[in-house]
């Protein structure tokens, strides 16, 4: 690699430089000992008649120095990014096992079977219900909530059949909300419990949670329980 120093003379030292080779592409890069080398150099082969100018030699040192600070500016902000992502994933390994309430219109089972939510009203409702439905389409709960003020409002079952065996998951949440004033509809915003198996700490630092309802990052998690 041909690496540009601001002299024209002492960049001729770096292309003709014996057993150097240039490769295109290439990563490599000077350093300074290597500069200092060719800085030497091109010293003891300068023309008698023409010395090197003082002030040019100064201002070559400066522009290596800078370039070189900045390379270890660059390494020291990789190594403070690294240590970041490892004190990420130690906070974040330390919810594996806790359950997490994500936005959510599905819902899993928990550990025990279970199944837990909250329902948030941006209005008061006359009368609230939610039906949780498998796979085939059917529904293998409902509840009726009754009459909720506007907030959150919160819903749970133990994920067993009028059997009494466990239904599998995950299982869609489907909520009805009728206004108690006027004739607009409600909208509600759905939120599932779902238990943290484990937590991923990719290069990037990004770090995920990864749940029964897929991953999600810590800032996505309303709740610990």
């Amino acid at each position: 690699m041909t690496v540009s120093t601001g002299n024209t003379y002492l960049d001729s030292l770096t292309k003709n430089a014996p057993g150097t080779t240039t490769k295109p592409k290439s990563n490599g890069a000077i350093d300074q000992a290597g500069f200092l080398k060719l800085l030497t150099t091109q010293m003891t082969t300068q023309d008698p008649t023409a010395p090197m100018d003082n002030t040019q030699m100064v201002q070559q040192m400066a522009t290596f120095s800078q370039v070189a600070g900045t390379a270890e500016m660059n390494q020291s902000l990789k190594s403070m990014a690294t240590d970041l992502a490892a004190s990420r994933f130690g906070d974040a390994s330390g919810w594996i096992g806790r359950a997490a309430l994500v936005n959510s219109d599905i819902a899993a089972p928990a550990s025990n079977g279970a199944y837990a939510g909250e329902i948030t009203l941006p209005a008061d409702a006359k009368n609230l219900s939610i039906s949780l439905v498998n796979s085939d389409g059917q529904i293998v709960h409902n509840a009726e909530l009754g009459a909720r003020s506007a907030g959150a409002v919160s819903w749970s079952w133990d994920g067993k059949d009028t059997a009494g065996k466990a239904v599998p998951g995950p299982l869609q949440m489907i909520v009805n909300a009728a206004p108690a004033t006027g004739t607009a509809s409600i909208t509600p915003t759905l939120a599932a419990w779902t238990e943290v198996a484990s937590v991923q700490s990719p290069a990037s630092g990004a770090t995920k949670l990864v749940t029964g309802l897929g991953s999600f990052a810590p800032s996505e998690v309303q709740a610990l329980s």
